[in-house]
């Protein structure tokens, strides 16, 4: 699964780790993020990331 990054500040969306503060399971790839899913750093939405 592809990483992205966060062209704000630099956050790294892993999907092998997800984001459990947001209560997202590991393994959930990008693509599959909720569409209101925003950076948990500074709140960016997933149009603001890039594939990296």
């Amino acid at each position: 699964m592809d990483k992205y990054e966060c062209e704000i500040c630099g956050y790294v969306y892993d999907p092998e780790a997800g984001d459990p503060d947001n209560d997202i399971n590991p393994k959930t790839s990008f693509e599959d993020l909720p569409d209101d899913w925003v950076c948990p750093i500074c709140s960016a939405g997933k149009e603001d990331f890039i594939k990296i």
